[in-house]
């Protein structure tokens, strides 16, 4: 929603590295030029129907093709280089057991004005949070690149509508019985607006104890 800073860098990089790719755009009922630069750049446009990130995805997974065996997921705000994916895909294609690869910020490069101490702060209580009661242990557990096995997604009826969304594929990737492997990333500077706020960390949080209440009842 309204990212038409990023949006063209980070539509041209994945094109670019993932040459022949079908690369979709959900967007938000943006405001600006956002559809306007994507759809010139080739990319489908979907519009969500409802609001938030876990909205978004539900709508793009929907409009996945039936055929293909990986999907790439990653924000708009150019802050996720395309340059790991293609790694990324071949630790699925060499590893039958795990499920989804992620990149993690934390353990790579990143740019001093990318991760505000607040922020990065709030990601480690986050992460160790989410560790210590839904059992899956990741050093970043809300990032925003990952690349899943589809049939995986195809599965997934998603329950969340916001920033939480990543606590819950990560919990359902799980649950569907693969691994999920972490690799070291360079993190940039977002281009526009950040949306994350204090409110989404407390909603994300939420979604942690809710698939730990779900996991204990089962």
């Amino acid at each position: 929603m309204n990212e038409e800073e990023g949006i063209g860098l980070t539509v041209a990089e994945f094109m670019d590295t993932l040459y022949g790719s079908r690369v979709l755009v959900v967007d938000g009922k943006s405001t600006d030029r956002t559809v306007e630069v994507a759809k010139n750049l080739g990319a489908e446009i979907f519009v969500q129907d409802g609001n938030g990130k876990g909205d978004a995805i539900a709508k793009a997974i929907t409009n996945i093709d039936p055929t293909i065996d990986y999907v790439v997921l990653t924000d708009a705000d150019y802050t996720y280089p395309a340059a790991y994916v293609p790694e990324m895909i071949q630790i699925l294609e060499e590893s039958p057991k795990v499920g989804m690869v992620c990149g993690n910020r934390f353990n790579g490069y990143k740019d001093k004005s990318a991760l505000s101490s607040i922020f990065y702060v709030g990601n480690r209580f986050i992460a160790f949070a989410h560790n210590l009661l839904n059992g899956v242990s990741l050093t970043d557990p809300l990032t925003g690149l990952r690349v899943v096995r589809a049939g995986i997604l195809r599965k997934w009826q998603v329950q969340s509508k916001g920033f939480d969304v990543e606590v819950e594929l990560n919990h359902h990737v799980e649950h569907e019985g693969y691994g999920i492997v972490e690799v070291p990333i360079h993190y940039r500077e977002r281009l526009g607006q950040k949306k994350l706020g204090i409110k989404n960390g407390a909603e994300i949080f939420k979604r942690i104890l809710l698939e730990f209440t779900n996991e204990s009842m089962k």
